[in-house]
Parts: C-alpha cells; sequence; structure tokens
C-alpha cells in the first residue's frame, strides 16, 4: 500500500493530535527526519513499536518535512535541524522514555 504525502500542515495537526493525546510537554518529545522512519524510529532510536508513543508522517519533499520539524523543535521538542539529506521526506516525534536513544 502506497503512503500518500501530507501537506506540512497537515503533518504539524497530526503530530500535535498525537502528542496531545499521548500527553507529556513538547520537551519529553523527539522530533526528527528521516529516509526510512521505522529503522530511525525503532532501530536507531530503541523505540518500541508497541507501548511506545510515536508518530511519523510523509511529507512531499525534503524541505516540507525540515520545516515540520522546526516547527516542533521551536516548540520544544528534543533534536536538532540538518538530519538526514535529500531523500528525508518523513518527519517523526515519539515520546522520550528510559529505554529510548535521543
Amino acid at each position: 500500500m502506497a503512503v500518500t504525502a501530507v501537506t506540512p500542515q497537515q503533518a504539524v495537526n497530526d503530530i500535535e493530535d498525537h502528542i496531545r493525546k499521548s500527553g507529556g510537554l513538547y520537551s519529553t518529545w523527539y522530533c526528527g527526519v528521516a529516509t526510512d522512519p521505522v529503522t530511525r524510529l525503532f532501530t536507531d532510536h530503541g523505540v518500541r513499536q508497541n507501548g511506545d508513543y510515536w508518530i511519523y508522517r510523509q511529507c512531499a519533499d525534503d524541505a516540507a518535512a525540515r520545516r515540520v520539524e522546526q516547527y516542533f523543535l521551536a516548540k520544544g521538542c528534543k533534536g536538532a535541524p540538518g538530519g538526514g539529506d535529500t531523500s528525508s521526506r518523513h518527519v517523526y516525534a515519539y515520546k522520550i522514555t528510559s529505554h529510548s536513544r535521543e
């Protein structure tokens, strides 16, 4: 099944809704961009697919994904701009836990 890209505003709305429903301050969440968000979340960051709070959305291009990332970094999420490359069209966020790795 193909994943459909969303607008930056829709990505912001979806991620904000998820953060609000999952609880915690923005400072307890990490936000980034990736080409492969599944590997980035579950392998690199150690997020648990079941039981942890996480979300990702595909944007049309890396510039759109970076705008969404910048929005959440400005809100206080952990992370840093400049990661990934021009194929990094996914923006992701997860609630930081004792077992996750920033």
